[in-house]
């Protein structure tokens, strides 16, 4: 069944109005003493309480230099990431689309890195989460690198 515009529309707003709220705080959101309604309560839960952090990194650079390749980003993250998030972590090859800040819709490569870390340890995270996401931007130009954090329940 297609979206209406104006679903469509309410969606974009929605999601426009997140992401300017900032992902530093979006740790925040997640209720420590979590859902006590009857329907959370009655589903069974597996796990422990994570958070799951997802990085969407670009590959097109605006300074006009080739994209950035897989060896580049992977150097990236064995330098920036893995040294923060010794634990582990996982990058899925991606396309993507956003408008930028001139307005110019943009298409392309990149890659989605997931970290999944306890609840308890959101906070000390967060700096070493924005570190990534500024040394990335800094090193190969880019205006942003998205940010989507969620409550997750993880089971080793």
């Amino acid at each position: 069944m297609p979206i209406s515009k104006p679903r469509l529309r309410a969606a974009a707003v929605t999601t426009a109005a997140v992401l300017a709220v900032g992902a530093p705080t979006a740790y925040a959101a997640f209720d420590p003493g979590g859902d006590t309604s009857t329907t959370a309560q009655s589903a069974a839960v597996r796990g422990k309480p994570y958070v799951g952090t997802h990085l969407y990194f670009g590959t097109g650079r605006n300074d006009g230099k080739p994209d950035v390749t897989e060896k580049q980003f992977l150097a990236f993250v064995t330098k920036a990431v893995t040294p923060r998030f010794p634990d582990g972590l996982t990058i899925e090859d991606a396309r993507g689309q956003w408008r930028n800040a001139k307005g110019v819709v943009i298409r392309e490569r990149s890659y989605e890195l997931t970290l999944l870390y306890p609840k308890s340890q959101a906070r000390a995270k967060d700096p070493g989460i924005e570190a990534i996401r500024s040394a990335y931007k800094k090193e190969f130009h880019q205006e942003s690198v998205m940010r989507a954090d969620e409550a997750a329940n993880v089971d080793f």
